[in-house]
């Protein structure tokens, strides 16, 4: 035989794919329809008062999903009981019909009393085309996809009622789709998602992706990393977001480096922490390197970096004893990085949003002291919490007014 595809559109509906399947040894034929477009956000139920018979002439898109029903006979075809069909609403009757007499020749043989009740409902379904009393006629449809012509399109059908609904969990198992236990929590869902959106690499300016993860620290708080990885010129680059707002107090993290181990200790240094080792009068602004989610280890490599990769220390412009105390420098930091020298680390940050591994987690670290300060009045200002009003904002009506 030969199948023909159509795609089609129905008018103040959708399109639609319509298959025909003709043989010609058998004559045999048989028409299907599939949306040609995804399961709708919402599903439609259409109820229609069949009244004469022009109403039995109304196009119907049934798909294979779709229920229906005519309550005043207590008839309905269950979804997935049928292929998708472009019918009208005589030929779904007719195929009901057709589908209830295909077997009554084996039940009167076997069961000559359901049979007689199949032919005594048959019956009442040919009535129905006569319309000689009205009935209900209910299309429901939890894709979304099935339609109910309107005749008077674009005017209002009185006799049709058309109600979108949200699909029950039964539903959308029914339609294969996959729903989350957890949808409500949606704090739940970032935690355990990786968002990912494109950007443009900040090196070549070629196009990339930049993931996104809220990620939980023990015994601290939420924050958001985001990574970028450029395949063109092989640019990575990562950040670090608090998740939360800014602290009522600023944070001081001091450490005492005595062992290699601590190298190990994880790190949050946010956009506003400055690190400051006192043994090398190393200082570091809070500016630099910005939010950062590493080791210790990795935040010490980070800074060796940013010195041996500083422009007016290389070339022809640099001067010679600078060279010297660099490299010092940079030697005093590999060997803390090595465990061959001990040394405090001192992270001070004003919002409070950086933090420090404490290995002995909850109990307290003899080598780690945290201090909580009240900030001063230029770091508010640095944080833009002087002029930020979260209460009482509304704007006072002035005197003689």
């Amino acid at each position: 035989g030969v199948t023909r595809l159509l795609l089609t559109r129905i008018p103040f509906f959708k399109e639609i794919i319509v298959s025909s399947f003709a043989c010609d040894s058998c004559s045999w034929s048989n028409t299907e329809i599939q949306s040609a477009g995804r399961i709708q956000e919402q599903g439609v139920r259409y109820v229609l008062a069949v009244t004469s018979r022009q109403d039995m002439n109304r196009e119907v898109v049934k798909t294979d999903c779709a229920t229906a029903r005519i309550p005043e006979l207590d008839f309905e075809i269950p979804a997935f009981t049928q292929k998708g069909v472009l019918t009208t609403i005589e030929g779904i009757i007719d195929r009901a019909v057709a589908g209830l007499e295909q077997d009554q020749p084996v039940r009167r043989a076997t069961d000559e009393q359901v049979a007689s009740q199949i032919d005594e409902f048959v019956g009442k379904l040919r009535q129905l085309k006569e319309v000689r009393s009205p009935f209900t006629f209910i299309l429901d449809d939890p894709s979304g996809n099935s339609f109910v012509e309107n005749p008077r399109a674009p005017q209002r059908d009185d006799a049709l009622v058309v109600t979108h609904y949200r699909r029950s969990p039964q539903q959308a198992t029914m339609l294969g789709l996959e729903l989350d236990e957890k949808a409500a929590d949606t704090a739940e869902d970032l935690r355990n998602e990786v968002l990912q959106f494109n950007t443009n690499c900040p090196e070549c300016n070629a196009p990339a992706s930049t993931n996104m993860k809220l990620v939980q620290i023990p015994h601290f708080k939420e924050v958001i990393i985001m990574a970028t990885n450029c395949d063109s010129c092989g640019h990575r680059t990562n950040e670090v977001k608090s998740g939360g707002a800014i602290e009522p107090q600023g944070t001081r993290i001091t450490l005492r480096i005595t062992d290699p181990a601590d190298m190990t200790r994880d790190i949050l240094k946010s956009e506003t922490c400055s690190v400051e080792i006192p043994e090398l009068e190393f200082e570091l602004g809070m500016g630099a390197l910005g939010g950062k989610f590493t080791t210790l280890e990795g935040l010490l490599k980070d800074i060796r970096d940013l010195v041996e990769r500083n422009p007016f220390t290389l070339g022809d412009s640099s001067m010679p004893g600078k060279m010297e105390k660099l490299q010092e420098f940079v030697e005093k930091l590999r060997e803390i990085i090595e465990g061959r020298r001990k040394v405090h680390l001192i992270m001070d940050d004003p919002a409070g949003n950086s933090y420090l591994q404490n290995v002995y987690a909850p109990e307290q670290d003899p080598e780690l002291q945290v201090e909580h300060y009240e900030r001063t009045f230029a770091q508010n200002e640095d944080l833009g919490l002087n002029d930020m009003r979260t209460e009482g904002y509304e704007l006072e009506p002035q005197a003689g007014l």
